[in-house]
């Protein structure tokens, strides 16, 4: 390990080569703190849905980096404000709940200071303490903050920590787009977060293993393959006038071929976000159900449905916090722990207005592909726990990022590549330094 600290932009900048980065980037507590600062501090960060706080008082407790925050609708009904989750008085953590409803105050556990749901102070315990001291009950500083900045998508929450930067549109730019076609895939124009829990995904890992993993399409064939074999060895044993299995479905696709994700192929955005797909995705075969296609024309016409439906991204993120599957309604989100622990919430959608075999393809994926328990998720959690190990241990200096180096296309401020380009890892790791530095 480097022994120089990390304390310039120079020696930022040493940390990445045009096709390598260097090990450091996982490993350094140094560098962690950083990123919580520079990209978590400064990004457009996803917090959560209207969805889950539907009545005035309906709050979500999440973070924002390392910083605990409170997504709540105010009590006028209306507006989702986002707070930072700690006391003015001692800062103590005020809302520890992960959801629930504050009936127009939140009350700090430690001395009972209250704060209404747009953060101003409320009360405080035996106000005779305070008269005549040069306290000041309507000074910010002693209300819970909201963070600089908050902003809406779709239904779709977003908020920053600073008060600079691109405006939320511009910041999710061509992302926008996948958030659109997830919502117009609901007959009614809308969708809905089912139930009020998540799959929680504990990674003893760095948060950027995740984020690289979403568009690395040279593992499938290699880490996935045990579960892949195995459901076509089961399919295999079927008489062939079996019903479809719906399970095989959802995991067929983690089988495919080196040329089918290549000719997927990677679009890469400024702010390093990024997509696969578009034309064709692990998606292209999924059946359209009868009665859900039915309802979609009846809200949309013919045309429009066969345009929404003919949108295959897959793995849309939007860098740093969450990836977004319009085509399966799911949404998993980065809640960095430490610079070797990351939680990642997997979050499933319901389409107003669809069937209900349409909710039950998105559960079954969930189960299958998101959970801790699922066929797919623990085989790249023990890849990604193989590089970390060795990147402490010092095994390994620099993680290779060559594979189709140069051969990538520029079209305006959009990155082109072939599917399992490295240039997904490139274009994250250029707005890495970007933040960084």
């Amino acid at each position: 390990m480097q022994n120089y600290s990390y304390n310039n932009p120079e020696a930022l900048k040493s940390l990445i080569d045009p096709a390598r980065v260097h090990r450091d980037v996982y490993v350094r507590e140094e560098i962690f703190k950083l990123e919580m600062e520079r990209i978590w501090g400064q990004a457009w960060i996803y917090v959560g849905h209207e969805s889950q706080v539907r009545s005035a008082g309906d709050y979500l407790t999440t973070t924002i980096g390392l910083t605990p925050v409170i997504m709540v609708r105010d009590m006028n009904g209306r507006d989702i404000n986002v707070l930072v989750n700690r006391c003015g008085h001692r800062g103590a953590q005020v809302c520890e709940a992960r959801n629930g409803r504050a009936d127009g105050i939140f009350k700090c556990p430690y001395h009972g200071w209250t704060y209404r749901t747009d953060g101003a102070l409320r009360s405080q315990p035996s106000p005779a303490g305070y008269r005549d001291v040069g306290f000041d009950a309507g000074a910010t500083d002693f209300g819970m903050p909201r963070v600089a900045r908050t902003g809406q998508y779709r239904g779709f929450v977003f908020a920053s920590l600073s008060a600079t930067g691109p405006d939320l549109a511009d910041f999710l730019g061509d992302m926008r787009e996948t958030i659109d076609n997830m919502v117009d895939r609901a007959p009614e124009g809308a969708v809905e977060v089912t139930g009020k829990t998540c799959h929680r995904f504990r990674h003893p890992v760095n948060w950027k293993f995740f984020t690289e993993n979403l568009h690395d399409a040279m593992h499938p064939m290699v880490a996935h393959a045990g579960t892949s074999d195995a459901v076509r060895q089961y399919k295999e044993q079927l008489a062939p006038d079996h019903d479809p299995l719906p399970e095989a479905e959802v995991i067929a696709p983690f089988g495919g071929s080196y040329d089918f994700f290549d000719e997927m192929g990677f679009v890469g955005l400024p702010h390093g976000h990024g997509y696969m797909g578009g034309g064709i995705s692990i998606f292209s075969h999924y059946q359209v159900y009868p009665d859900y296609l039915e309802a979609m024309e009846q809200a949309y016409g013919r045309e429009r449905t066969e345009e929404i439906l003919s949108f295959n991204r897959h793995n849309g993120l939007i860098y740093p916090s969450c990836t977004i599957r319009d085509n399966i309604q799911s949404v998993r989100v980065v809640i960095p722990v430490s610079v070797n622990e990351t939680i990642i919430e997997s979050w499933t959608f319901r389409l107003k207005g669809a069937p209900p075999n349409m909710l039950e393809r998105t559960l079954r994926y969930s189960r299958l592909i998101n959970s801790p328990a699922s066929m797919v998720g623990p085989d790249d959690l023990d890849c990604y726990i193989r590089i970390q190990e060795s990147a402490e241990a010092g095994a390994i200096e620099w993680i290779d990022m060559h594979r189709h180096y140069g051969r990538e296309q520029r079209d305006g401020d959009k990155v082109r590549a072939t599917g399992t380009s490295d240039m997904v890892l490139r274009n994250q790791y250029a707005a890495w330094l970007e933040y960084i530095t």
